[in-house]
């Protein structure tokens, strides 16, 4: 299985790990960047990783075992509890501080997106499950079931800018009196009954919007991300760096958010006034890193 990280040459120059370091990855995802950061660890230093999904922590463990010389501590854990996880892990080994550099790549893997039974793609038939986490929550296919119209255009508009949200939750309420949506090929057949065939995008695919929205909200991926962040900006040790790459409007704000209170509040500065976004040369061999977009911020010595 291969796995390109996204922005590695920025990531390694913001974070500037070291010799004997604390590295916090809070979503981990195959271990891509854990590997490169973690090689710059040794000898002596601690990388605490975390991922929600017990499949993809299994992996990375595996190829973390690649690491010579640097302690690996991982946890099957979401980013929202990476604080108490890096304290349990700075117990357990006796350190003291924080992080040194800690990263949240927010991005889905495409490992999830290949994984038919996921529902994730709308180009691979499968049930409407999307949770990342499939020890508990709701399943997109309940949330379509028991949703008002006006919730799922709320949804497809605040997580997806879906232009056509009032439309396609319209036809999604419709179709399921006649009969539950319960698979990727269900929702596709909404979306494209929604949108005109004249008005459909030809850079992506229609239901591209939909499947992001109604993925954030099973997974309630923006909620207390900005509380999240903050948090882990303050695990960091003086000098120490967090740096966040977002995939959309909506992650991007809530990070812009926060790194702008923090830096007004003092003790934090933000690296670059604008985010930092791929090369030209990175899309064209890495096209999922086109959307990607990377902050990063400080703690004050």
């Amino acid at each position: 299985m291969t796995h390109v990280p996204v922005m590695p040459v920025e990531v390694l120059a913001a974070l500037r790990p070291g010799v004997g370091q604390t590295y916090l990855d809070g979503t981990l995802g195959l271990g891509g960047h854990a590997l490169q950061v973690g090689a710059k660890l040794a000898p002596g230093g601690l990388l605490v990783g975390l991922d929600w999904d017990e499949t993809m922590l299994a992996e990375a463990r595996g190829r973390l075992h690649a690491l010579a010389n640097v302690t690996v501590e991982l946890y099957l854990a979401d980013f929202r509890e990476a604080a108490g996880c890096l304290g349990d892990a700075l117990r357990r080994h006796e350190r003291q501080g924080g992080a040194d550099a800690a990263l949240l790549d927010l991005g889905v893997n495409n490992m999830h997106f290949e994984d038919a039974g996921r529902g994730m793609s709308f180009l691979r038939t499968g049930p409407l499950d999307m949770r990342m986490d499939r020890r508990r929550g709701e399943t997109a296919a309940g949330l379509l079931a028991r949703l008002t119209a006006a919730e799922l255009e709320n949804i497809l508009l605040e997580y997806g800018g879906e232009h056509w949200a009032r439309k396609i939750a319209s036809v999604i309420v419709e179709r399921r009196k006649q009969s539950p949506i319960r698979t990727t090929d269900d929702l596709v057949e909404c979306v494209y009954s929604a949108i005109p065939a004249a008005k459909r995008e030809r850079r992506i695919h229609p239901a591209t919007r939909t499947f992001q929205a109604l993925r954030v909200a099973v997974n309630h991926e923006l909620e207390e991300l900005s509380e999240a962040i903050a948090r882990i900006a303050q695990c960091l040790a003086p000098g120490g760096t967090l740096v966040v790459l977002s995939y959309h409007s909506g992650e991007d704000r809530h990070v812009k958010h926060v790194f702008r209170e923090l830096s007004q509040e003092g003790g934090y500065e933000t690296l670059s006034k604008r985010p930092i976004v791929p090369t030209e040369t990175e899309v064209r061999a890495n096209p999922k890193s086109r959307s990607a977009k990377m902050r990063a911020l400080r703690r004050c010595a």
